[in-house]
C-alpha cells in the first residue's frame, strides 16, 4: 500500500471514530443532559429516586468516556493521515467518513441500547417506538450519505 493509501485509509478511519464520537456527545449531551429525555438506564432503573439518579448518572459518565476514547482515536488517525505526506487532504472523504461515524454510531446504539436491551428510548412515554425508529432512520440516512459522498469522491478519482 503506498502512502498515498495508507493517507486515505487513516483519514476514512479518523472520519468514522469521530463522527461516532461526535454522535454519542451529541446524543449524551442534548438528549441526556439538555432535554433530560432518557439517560442510559432509565427504562431499567427510572430517574427517580435519588440513587437510581446517581446510577444513571453514573452510566451516562461511562457513556461519555466511551465517546471520549472514540474521539481521541480519530484524533490519532486524523493525525496520522495529516503527517503521512504533504497530500492535501480530502473534505469531502473526511466529511463522508464522518457522516458514516455518526450514521452508523445511532443505529448501533439505538439498536443494542432501545431494541435489544431496552435499558432506554429516544423519549419514553407516547409514541417512544416512533422516536426509536425515527432515531434509527435518521442515523441510516447519515451513514448512506456518507456513502454516497464517498463513493461520488472515488468515481472522480478514477476517472
Amino acid at each position: 500500500m503506498d502512502k498515498n493509501q495508507n493517507q486515505v485509509g487513516n483519514l476514512i478511519v479518523a472520519g468514522i471514530l469521530l463522527g461516532m464520537g461526535g454522535a454519542g456527545f451529541f446524543d449524551g449531551i442534548v438528549l441526556h443532559q439538555i432535554l433530560q429525555w432518557h439517560h442510559m438506564l432509565t427504562s431499567v432503573k427510572p430517574a427517580t429516586p435519588m440513587p437510581n439518579f446517581e446510577i444513571n448518572t453514573f452510566w451516562d459518565g461511562l457513556f461519555h468516556a466511551f465517546d471520549y476514547a472514540l474521539t481521541v482515536a480519530g484524533v490519532t488517525f486524523l493525525w496520522r493521515a495529516a503527517s503521512l505526506s504533504n497530500t492535501r487532504l480530502s473534505l469531502k472523504t473526511f466529511v463522508g467518513s464522518l457522516l458514516i461515524g455518526a450514521g452508523s454510531f445511532n443505529f448501533i446504539e439505538g439498536i443494542i441500547d432501545h431494541q435489544i436491551l431496552g435499558i432506554h428510548h429516544v423519549k419514553p412515554g407516547p409514541n417512544q417506538l416512533a422516536w426509536d425508529i425515527g432515531f434509527l432512520v435518521v442515523g441510516v440516512a447519515l451513514a448512506v450519505s456518507g456513502w454516497i459522498l464517498l463513493q461520488t469522491k472515488q468515481q472522480k478519482a478514477t476517472t
